[in-house]
């Protein structure tokens, strides 16, 4: 099959996926994605792909800002061939919009996800997250270069400033982690959110910077921890 007839067919793929998610957005009034906030971010990766070649078949961490802010992966995982395509402030229909052009090219050898956070937050419910996991999952699987390659599904974290969102977070890490321990072949669940909880059973205070959301050095020590043993080598 012609490359043109490929893309266009993976086009299509996405469009559907993501008419589907817009189903759902409008009976829950969740906001539609505006693609174009992360044309800046965008260009930024364009310009260290060229000033810095990526490694070849990359450990690639993708999703929203906790990926974004976790700088320190080449130190944290010395010896691995890490690379960091976290965007913002980024939900799952952001990371499915943009498969083809931060997942695909790079031609992982394992993808590390992490998303849900910004989507409860924005008004999705669990089971639209966990329908949002499934449609990226069809991506990787119906793709025929990644189709093998494993998914590892970072859960989403407590923090205090979204604490009363915490129990839908709860359910939807509950939902995806029954789909993953069904069919657990290329999928892996890792749980980075009980670590971050104090004896009391909330987001200890110091894993957070000011913003009481995003992480501390203290809380990214946590996550290098947790995340390590599932790495491909």
């Amino acid at each position: 099959m012609r490359p043109s007839i490929l893309r266009f067919l993976s086009a299509g793929l996405v469009f559907i996926l993501l008419s589907s998610l817009t189903g759902f957005a409008q009976t829950s009034q969740v906001p539609a994605i505006d693609p174009a906030q992360w044309a800046e971010e965008l260009r930024a990766f364009a310009r260290q792909d060229s000033l810095t070649p990526p490694p070849r078949k990359p450990i690639l961490f993708y999703g929203s800002s906790s990926i974004r802010k976790w700088e320190t992966l080449p130190q944290d995982f010395p010896g691995r061939p890490v690379l960091n395509r976290g965007f913002g402030g980024s939900r799952f229909p952001d990371a499915i919009y943009f498969f083809e052009k931060l997942v695909v090219p790079y031609q992982p050898r394992q993808v590390l996800l992490y998303e849900g956070d910004n989507d409860i937050n924005a008004g999705a419910t669990p089971q639209e997250v966990y329908a949002s996991f499934l449609a990226f999952e069809k991506l990787m699987r119906q793709n025929k270069k990644l189709r093998r390659v494993p998914v590892v599904f970072l859960s989403i974290k407590p923090s205090p400033s979204r604490w009363a969102l915490y129990p839908r977070m709860q359910e939807a890490n509950a939902l995806i982690r029954q789909y993953i321990e069904q069919h657990p072949k290329r999928l892996t669940y890792v749980d980075v959110s009980t670590p971050m909880l104090g004896p009391n059973g909330k987001p200890r205070p110091d894993l957070y910077v000011s913003d009481s959301l995003h992480m501390t050095r203290a809380g990214y020590e946590i996550w290098t921890r947790v995340v390590a043993p599932y790495l491909k080598k």
